[in-house]
């Protein structure tokens, strides 16, 4: 794989005042509801195939910043942001950073701004669910219902995921779920009605986002002189689209195709 395993354990607990975060997003609206400002965390220990920032995985690259500067930039954002918006934190993936962010969200919080998490639910311990706690809404990318190919297309499985939503539902704190459907890999008709039946009981899940796959992210993998195993995959036609929605509304409420 084209990064080995890495030791997350520095990059959570220490400078806890400091986040090494990969880029940083003003007026976002893809991320959660309203504009928001939105901070793309370093380090992540998935590795999907259909990764656009590569660049994000190693937990050594990307840049040092205080909490304190980040919510500095949210404050003088924050008129922008109104009743829908805030703050989102995506990846990379955030969790690696967990401890240090539940003292960003309260910061966040005593500035009377929004926080939503954007996460593939890879670690599950008392920091995350503390985390959790301070986070208005949870957007969880759940990339596969069945293990296998699960790891197949993240070389990792899916079973913590799966625990955090199952956590998340417990507390009755919102969350919104998120699906790329990727030819070939995600559009499998039996997983699909598999994904949205394990989902079909839960009462805090306010929207279901398709996002569909795209080549944008190619380039960063040739430019960093990766194999980029998707290199021929094509975008989903709109009719395999609406097709995944379709099944996923038989046992969901509120799908969207982003």
């Amino acid at each position: 794989m084209y990064f080995p395993e890495q030791d997350t354990h520095l990059l959570n607990e220490s400078e806890i005042d400091l986040l090494r975060i990969h880029s940083l997003e003003t007026f976002g609206t893809h991320d959660g509801p309203g504009i928001r400002m939105v901070v793309f965390v370093q380090g992540c220990q998935f590795r999907c195939l259909y990764c656009q920032n590569p660049d994000s995985i190693d937990i050594h690259g990307g840049t040092l910043v205080t909490v304190d500067e980040l919510v500095s930039k949210a404050v003088k954002q924050k008129a922008y942001f109104g009743k829908k918006g805030g703050v989102t934190v995506s990846g990379g993936e955030p969790l690696l950073q967990r401890a240090k962010l539940i003292h960003f969200f309260d910061r966040l919080h005593e500035n009377g701004i929004n926080t939503c998490l954007d996460s593939n639910g890879r670690v599950l311990d008392d920091h995350t669910k503390e985390l959790l706690d301070r986070t208005d809404l949870l957007l969880l990318d759940v990339k596969h219902i069945n293990p296998e190919w699960h790891k197949k297309l993240t070389s990792l499985n899916n079973a913590t995921t799966l625990k955090i939503a199952e956590h998340r539902e417990s507390t009755g704190k919102p969350m919104w779920l998120r699906y790329v459907f990727v030819p070939g890999w995600t559009d499998q008709e039996e997983y699909l009605h598999e994904w949205a039946k394990h989902f079909s009981g839960y009462k805090t899940i306010e929207r279901v986002e398709i996002i569909p796959f795209h080549q944008l992210g190619k380039h960063k993998w040739e430019l960093m002189n990766m194999q980029y195993a998707l290199a021929e995959t094509p975008s989903p036609t709109t009719e395999a689209l609406e097709n995944a929605k379709a099944i996923f509304s038989q046992y969901l409420d509120n799908v969207t195709i982003k």
